[in-house]
């Protein structure tokens, strides 16, 4: 019974492995990026997640639908999903919002009535 189990997760691996992963995309999560939003150190790391709406072609650079963005950042971990604006992939959960158009200075803003924006560049090896 055990040789039948290790048999046909064998053969099932390959074939999720084809189902999971649309065409041209990694399935590593790319390592954090460490900034400096207000003075204060932010890591950002994007994790590509499952693709849960396959149908809408916004799979800018790498991401996909169910995609998401943890920024930690002043003792606040934020967990932001990935929209579906086209273009380069941009976080929000309506409150919180993360684009990194420029990847040395991503928009990072905080809806409290009126949007306050932080202004962000990417840390230098001595920062990190």
């Amino acid at each position: 019974m055990t040789q039948l189990l290790a048999l046909l997760l064998a053969l099932t691996l390959p074939l999720w492995d084809l189902i999971a992963a649309p065409a041209g995309l990694a399935l590593v999560d790319p390592a954090p990026e460490h900034f400096l939003c207000d003075a204060d150190p932010l890591v950002a790391s994007v994790h590509l997640g499952a693709v849960d709406a396959a149908e809408i072609p916004n799979n800018s650079s790498g991401t996909v639908p169910g995609a998401f963005i943890v920024l930690q950042w002043r003792g606040v971990s934020l967990q932001l999903p990935r929209t579906n604006n086209a273009g380069t992939p941009s976080y929000s959960d309506g409150r919180w919002w993360w684009q990194a158009l420029d990847p040395d200075h991503p928009e990072f803003a905080q809806r409290r009535g009126d949007w306050e924006n932080y202004a962000c560049e990417r840390a230098t090896t001595a920062n990190n």
